[in-house]
């Protein structure tokens, strides 16, 4: 007779071992589907022209429970938002929107919202996604509501992008915006904000040179080695620095290692495949010095006119790279030759500069791994589960688009004709990553 593991990979899913504390139980073993995808998820709110807002969002990051092996945990960003038609304005779909954790259980194939965590400040207000003052943060948006009147700034805004569950049961974020990385209790109150500025709570600070982030494109990633010691953080794109125009066709990107304990930090330069990507939308641990990192474009995945064509997932490695750490934590961080590391733009530059960038390798093609096809545009949130499977989240966007007109239209996906939802997908490697 066949047994429950072999009869799982018949059907078509995996049947991995639980990470319960209790093995014994007749649960442990868990059946993961090739996905699965959020239940029912409600109406958030309505743009003027009748598009539903729906209450999703969550995807713009993944941690797994390494107690339950059907619990995950999926983050939001700072809300529904679409570019405005005015120079620099951003029209928020719902200006009170908490950017929230959301706990999601596996259950018949489906992720079923158990918890909801609204994220707070210290004093224990609730944050909202609205853009941060100047010398705090600020990405040069205006900020709107969906009837059009002005919003204002706030120091505790928050554009939510990564998120590692610790093993005391908190929370730690990064976000777009400063960039910040804040520290939350499990209830989702503020413990700490660590930013270039040194204005968040505790007075810690990240290197001056992150502030050059591009808008939008901030501290897209981050994780926390297995040791439990050190913060690694990944910025999305190239900085720009000194400038968008200077650093035009750059592949190098900044990994960031944070000592919890001492605030001590490192940096390593990452290239990504092509200068013309969105860039890392994730990292993940897999040691001390070891990492996967999601790098992709921006196109859905079965488009007929212009098809998704890159959503892969590196190993990469830090054994061996330069730490590119500017000991003065200039604006510009440490030069080589005069130019900034964003400068030196690809292989050719480094070398030339005697840089050493991590060492990366192929570990999933989710385009080609997929069948049919993977219909997203945003590949966001990723863990890697025991040795050999990878849990890959995407960002729905609350189920919207920027229409064009100050407003929103259904994100409707073209390879399925449906809006977009949130699913987390499993891929069983050939070979083990730990």
């Amino acid at each position: 007779m066949l047994n429950r593991y072999v009869l799982a990979l018949l059907a078509g899913g995996m049947v991995f071992p639980g990470c319960h504390k209790d093995e014994e139980t007749p649960d442990a073993a868990v059946t993961y589907p090739a996905y699965a995808e959020a239940a029912s998820p409600r109406t958030l709110s309505t743009a003027p022209n009748g598009t539903v807002l729906y209450n999703g969002g969550f995807g713009s990051a993944l941690a797994a429970d390494p107690n339950d092996a059907r619990v995950f945990y999926l983050l939001t960003d700072r809300g529904p938002n679409a570019a405005g038609t005015a120079a620099s304005s951003i029209i928020f779909g719902k200006a009170d929107f908490t950017p929230q954790i959301g706990k999601f259980r596996l259950k018949d194939n489906q992720l079923v919202l158990e918890q909801t965590i609204l994220l707070k400040n210290a004093a224990g207000q609730l944050l909202t996604g609205l853009p941060n003052p100047t010398g705090q943060g600020n990405t040069g948006e205006i900020a709107y509501d969906i009837n059009g009147q002005l919003l204002g700034t706030s120091a505790d805004g928050l554009d939510s992008e990564g998120l590692v569950l610790a093993a005391d049961g908190t929370f730690w974020i990064s976000d777009e915006y400063g960039p910040h990385i804040a520290h939350f209790d499990a209830t989702g109150k503020q413990l700490e904000r660590i930013n270039p500025f040194g204005t968040g709570q505790g007075g810690r600070a990240l290197p001056l040179v992150l502030a050059r982030r591009r808008p939008n494109r901030g501290m897209e990633g981050l994780t926390l080695t297995p040791d439990g010691k050190t913060l690694v953080g990944l910025m999305q794109s190239p900085l720009h620095n000194p400038s968008a125009a200077a650093v035009n066709g750059s592949r190098v990107l900044r990994v960031l290692l944070f000592d919890l304990a001492t605030g001590a930090t490192r940096q390593y330069a990452y290239l990504m495949e092509n200068a013309s990507l969105t860039g890392c939308s994730e990292i993940a641990a897999i040691s001390s010095t070891s990492f996967l990192a999601l790098e992709r474009d921006g196109l859905y995945g079965g488009n007929s006119t212009s098809p998704a064509t890159f959503k892969r997932v590196y190993q990469f490695d830090l054994a061996g790279a330069t730490d590119i750490s500017d000991a003065a934590n200039t604006t510009s961080g440490k030069l080589y030759n005069g130019l900034t590391v964003e400068q030196l733009k690809d292989p050719a530059g480094l070398t030339a500069a005697g840089v050493v960038p991590v060492r990366k390798t192929l570990v999933l093609d989710l385009l080609s791994a997929t069948s049919p096809v993977y219909p997203h545009d945003k590949a966001e949130g990723l863990a890697l589960i025991g040795r050999d499977l990878l849990a890959v989240s995407n960002d729905d966007d609350f189920g919207v688009v920027d229409n064009g007109a100050n407003s929103f239209a259904p994100k409707t996906l073209p390879a399925t004709g449906k809006v977009d939802v949130n699913r987390i997908y499993f891929f069983k490697l050939p070979t083990p990553l730990r």
